[in-house]
């Protein structure tokens, strides 16, 4: 059976949180950053705000995600360190 999710650990700067997130390789960065984003919302209460100029980044490089890539055709893998800011 094909592995269609890998889990990546995103930290949010701006709430001071850091989540382990499994996401779909199938979908592209876009849609991932805003199903965080929904996630985060939700468990922070409303105590994150979603802002339109949020971006995905490497943790260890500082590389920007970009946003119409699928995550299959990017580096990332299990246990990828991204931050949401």
């Amino acid at each position: 059976m094909e592995n269609n999710k890998i889990l990546l650990e995103v930290y949010i700067p701006s709430i001071e949180k850091e989540y382990d997130v499994f996401i779909p390789i199938s979908k592209k960065i876009g849609t991932i950053k805003e199903l965080i984003e929904n996630g985060v919302i939700e468990l922070t209460d409303n105590g994150y705000h979603r802002q339109d100029d949020t971006n995905l980044y490497n943790k260890e490089t500082g590389m920007i995600y970009d946003v119409n890539k699928r995550v299959i055709d990017t580096d990332l893998k299990n246990g990828s360190r991204l931050i949401l800011i």
